[in-house]
């Protein structure tokens, strides 16, 4: 069940060989074995229209990881280009240095201080996830030094969690991988368990074991000391984790023991922000108050880098009302570009009512389809949160969750998934053995329909070809 039927013209081919060619010879490309990509050869996109992406061989492939996580309004906005395009002529660019700014950012500022919950009147802007977590962390810091608590440095966060690769963005993830290069985390970052209900929950309701899986954060405050602790970070799903979602009692429990112990709490937005979870942030679908919320992607739907930190009353009035000066910032801050195809992307999310629609319409519409692959025979722990979905691929199905057997890692059972989904015209992540989607907030009960139905096919490619290599 191809997409597209058709082979690639001789032509196409040859383009795409030398492509491949020199790619290999000279882009490195991040979280890649460059070796083994080198072998076989990188795939190359040309064109993108709606929730569909083509390639140089003409081979059509339905998105259904937006991107990476970000291309919210779809492909193809002529007017997020039009925007850029006319901020290009007029100021192409001038930086945020030196007593100065620019027309986009300030409007685009005063846009997110309206559209982000009531504490938040300021932002700090960068230019993506990470280094808004790593502003994040030189941020909280210097909020405590300013109130006369310098020992303050320490910021929690969770195992398996995601916050960019950068130095701090790194230690800042939960991510074995990345810590064993690099000498990751640097000091003062410390790491607590994640609220992965299949994988630590047996034998507790989910209401039990969100109150656990969040005592683990005061545990460990307890255990560092109130007075070393600045902040815990935490996005509202675990997106790059493999789509953790919480049960409905960590969150509220989480902020309890953030307003016990005067710990900031900082929710990273990247993934969840701008509609994902059927709210402008995800912060809001689970009914919680940030002092700091890092956001990207959703922004400008991945039409143009940019990123940022939103910044509570609280902290903003100790950062300007003490005065000094905050030794931080980046050259392309509050890029004029990058903030005219912000401001055009937040008008299509609001013409259009996407947020809106994912909340009452398609996201139901999605959780319901998406559960229907729950009979599958490979399909375990089949999940929804708003436009975030993932189900576990099983050697062996059980009525309880906890009791089904899952496959030995080491056979990559999800990377052989992920083969027969790009190979059937589907983009579907792999993490570990978790199959995830985050399609465009633009797409249609049609479309949702083709997309669940493209799944179960290769979910029956997955099943035959692992019979036939004598793993089922």
């Amino acid at each position: 069940m191809v997409t597209d039927p058709s082979t690639a013209s001789p032509a196409q081919e040859l383009y795409t060989r030398a492509l491949q060619k020199l790619d290999a010879a000279h882009y490195l490309h991040p979280f890649t074995d460059s070796k083994s990509l080198a072998a076989k050869g990188t795939r190359v996109m040309v064109r993108g229209e709606g929730i569909y992406l083509w390639d140089t061989e003409g081979k059509r492939l339905l998105d259904g990881m937006a991107g990476l996580w970000c291309v919210n309004v779809g492909y193809g906005r002529k007017r997020i280009a039009d925007a850029a395009y006319a901020q290009m002529q007029e100021l192409p660019f001038y930086n945020s240095f030196f007593q100065a700014t620019n027309a986009p950012a300030i409007q685009l500022a005063a846009k997110l201080a309206t559209l982000a919950p009531p504490q938040f009147q300021h932002v700090f802007f960068t230019n993506s996830g990470s280094e808004g977590n790593d502003t994040v962390v030189r941020m909280v810091r210097r909020y405590w030094d300013l109130l006369g608590q310098p020992d303050r440095q320490i910021l929690i966060s969770r195992r398996n969690a995601y916050h960019g690769s950068t130095m701090a963005g790194a230690s800042l993830s939960g991510m074995p991988a990345m810590h064993a290069q690099g000498g990751l985390p640097i000091p003062g970052i410390v790491h607590i368990g994640q609220p992965n209900y299949l994988e630590s929950g047996q034998g507790r309701s989910p209401q039990e074991f969100g109150m656990e899986a969040a005592s683990w954060l005061e545990q460990k405050i307890l255990e560092l000391g109130v007075d070393k602790v600045a902040a815990f970070i935490g996005e509202p799903v675990q997106g790059a984790g493999g789509v953790v979602i919480p049960p409905a009692s960590y969150w509220p429990e989480i902020q309890r023991i953030c307003r016990k112990y005067d710990v900031l709490l900082v929710a990273d937005e990247v993934i969840c922000g701008f509609g994902r979870l059927g709210y402008w942030f995800g912060s809001e679908y689970f009914g919680i108050t940030p002092d700091l919320m890092t956001f990207a992607k959703g922004v400008t739907s991945g039409y143009v880098p940019l990123g940022g930190v939103l910044v509570s009353q609280r902290v903003s009035d100790v950062l300007i009302g003490q005065g000094g000066e905050f030794a931080h910032g980046f050259t392309y801050s509050g890029h004029p570009v990058a903030c005219a195809a912000a401001l055009e992307n937040i008008n299509i999310l609001e013409e259009e009512g996407l947020i809106d629609q994912v909340r009452t319409d398609t996201g139901p519409y999605l959780q319901q389809r998406f559960a229907s692959l729950a009979d599958h025979p490979l399909a375990g722990n089949v999940e929804t949160c708003g436009f975030v979905a993932g189900l576990n691929l099983m050697q062996e199905k059980a009525a309880d969750a906890h009791a089904c057997r899952p496959f030995d890692p080491a056979l990559q059972v999800g990377m052989i998934c992920r083969s027969h989904m790009f190979g059937n015209g589907m983009i579907m992540r792999a993490v570990g053995d978790r199959m995830i989607v985050a399609p465009p907030l633009v797409m249609t009960h049609a479309q949702i329909d083709e997309m669940v139905a493209l799944i179960r096919f290769c979910l029956d490619e997955t099943q035959a070809d692992l019979s036939k290599r004598g793993l089922l």
